[in-house]
């Protein structure tokens, strides 16, 4: 029997909207200060420089990539529920408080914290499509849980920037934050805490391999391509929503109002992109393709697309510039759905939420690095070019990755 059959169609579809949504809400509160360094008002009132300006967009991070790990123990042993619900409260509250700070320091504070609530999500979410979701569908489930990922960065750059043009900074932050909270009342009331009956029907049906012991999947050629791979393809994303928004207003001239137009099209362009690939790679699985080597090809096509930002780094022609940054953001989705769900095939077992937080951390860790490394090198040498050159090495990288470690051959095998 199918975990899936536990669940009815209209509840399945109801939880994973309530998970796209609650998806897009958290980006809401990451990008709203990618949008607020952009504005002249806010670095004044902060006193911010480029170096500052990478630290405060990296300070989320250093607690949400840390924390992954134990967040995806946290759902293993107590379900996905109310672990979820907790750490939405936190990082609501905390975003609306950004309103109130006064100092660097309390920004640097707040975000650091957002990130500790925040770090639910990835886990909890893919932790319940692996028990609720079967092979044939997951690629569509994960296009859309990850599509409402980038969804996020681009509806809220367009309402951040219009709250921020229109009402001011603190108004912003109050409005998205504590406006969030509405989100928690569906949850508690249709969302079930049956974590526990659907993992022993999971580990019915998959046998060995749910035997697998969780430090031989760690140490797996897989796990290790996996892990860089998934570095190098969020690395170009976390520039984006950390620093595009600047990109286009300094280095393209845009003005606020267009700045969050193109940061909105590249993000929905991947969203998109993704839902689609997703949905593509599902059927041609249930065709007959292999499941491997299916997400593996549209795996490669996304980093392959994604490598055209170069061309927009070296465009003097505006117009050449921004629609490679377009497309080559909206190109990444074509992975955005595989690689995950490509992790769930090659790697089943019980501890799922801790493995989504092992190549969770690796997704996070080039929030960091991203911001902190594009603000010097664009104070450092006064351009836009040298991020985006490093952009390209870690897309080349995470070819390589896929190429040669993510193989089926690879797959840890259960004792």
């Amino acid at each position: 029997m199918q975990p899936t059959r536990t669940i009815s169609k209209r509840r399945l579809w109801t939880v994973i909207a309530l998970l796209c949504g609650g998806y897009m809400i958290a980006y809401f509160d990451r990008i709203n200060i990618s949008v607020a360094v952009a504005s002249p008002d806010f670095k004044q009132f902060f006193g911010l420089t480029d170096v500052d300006r990478g630290t405060l967009n990296s300070a989320f991070f250093w607690s949400y990539a840390l924390l992954q790990i134990p967040a995806g123990w946290l759902v293993d042993r107590y379900g996905v529920k109310w672990p979820y619900a907790g750490g939405f409260f936190a990082w609501s509250v905390l975003s609306g408080a950004t309103a109130w700070c006064t100092k660097l320091w309390q920004l640097l504070g707040i975000r650091v914290l957002l990130g500790v609530g925040e770090s639910m999500i990835t886990p909890a979410g893919m932790r319940w499509i692996r028990l609720n979701v079967p092979e044939s569908r997951r690629g569509l489930m994960i296009g859309l849980y990850m599509a409402a990922a980038k969804a996020g960065p681009a509806v809220g750059a367009t309402i951040a920037t219009y709250l921020l043009v229109r009402t001011g900074w603190q108004n912003m932050f109050l409005i998205l934050g504590f406006g969030g909270l509405l989100w928690l009342v569906p949850w508690v009331a249709l969302v079930r805490n049956d974590d526990r009956e659907l993992e022993r029907i999971a580990a019915v049906e998959a046998g060995p391999q749910a035997q697998v012991g969780l430090w031989r999947i760690m140490k797996s050629p897989i796990m290790i391509g996996t892990v860089i791979g998934t570095f190098c393809y969020q690395y170009f994303v976390y520039y984006c929503m950390t620093w595009l928004p600047s990109y286009f207003k300094e280095q393209r001239n845009l003005p606020l109002d267009q700045m969050g137009m193109f940061t909105t099209f590249s993000f929905l362009g991947m969203a998109v992109v993704a839902t689609a690939a997703g949905y593509a790679a599902d059927r041609l699985i249930e065709r007959g393709g292999n499941p491997v080597r299916v997400r593996k090809a549209f795996i490669l096509a996304g980093f392959l697309t994604a490598s055209t930002e170069i061309i927009g780094a070296y465009a003097e022609s505006q117009s050449v510039a921004l629609f490679f940054a377009v497309f080559s953001l909206s190109g990444l989705g074509l992975m955005t759905a595989n690689y995950w769900a490509l992790t769930q095939t090659l790697l089943p077992g019980e501890a799922i939420g801790r493995i989504v937080g092992v190549q969770n951390c690796a997704a996070n860790l080039p929030g960091i690095v991203a911001p902190l490394l594009t603000g010097w090198l664009k104070q450092t040498t006064g351009s836009y070019q040298a991020p985006m050159q490093a952009i390209w090495f870690f897309l080349i990288a995470g070819i390589a990755a896929y190429v040669f470690l993510v193989r089926e051959k690879y797959v840890p095998k259960g004792v």
